[in-house]
């Protein structure tokens, strides 16, 4: 077994580097909580459609250290219309995403993205004259 100290061929393979176990969990817990590329994949989907259909027209991306947020925006200079909300915490409880309104009202939670996103897929109803 080696360690950082020393290399385990003599020209210096760094393949052969073993970096203790309780170091990688720290370095791993320290990062912010992230959208992964096939969440966000999800919502920019989402995106793009509302912005061709000319109801948002900005966003903005956090990634905070307990949860991701991804806020919309009609104009840049508002308060965000929506939040789509990754809190890894309640996860087991409540469901880690949630669709948070203007007025800080949640909207929906669930445990799987494409359901709290379901929320903005609007129903087409006859409505008689």
């Amino acid at each position: 077994m080696t360690d950082r100290g020393s290399s385990g061929t003599e020209d210096g393979d760094a393949s052969a580097i073993l970096i203790p176990l309780h170091e990688a969990r720290r370095e791993r817990l320290d990062q912010p909580v992230r959208f992964d590329r096939r969440e966000l994949d999800q919502i920019l989907r989402l995106y793009g459609r509302m912005v061709a259909a000319n109801e948002w027209r900005d966003y903005a991306i956090d990634h905070l250290a307990d949860r991701a947020v991804f806020s919309v925006f009609r104009r840049a200079s508002e308060v965000p219309l929506f939040q789509i909300v990754k809190d890894p915490k309640l996860a087991r409880k409540q469901g880690a995403f949630a669709v948070i309104a203007a007025g800080g009202r949640i909207l929906k939670r669930s445990q799987e993205l494409g359901r709290v996103l379901g929320v903005f897929d609007g129903k087409l109803r006859l409505v008689e004259a």
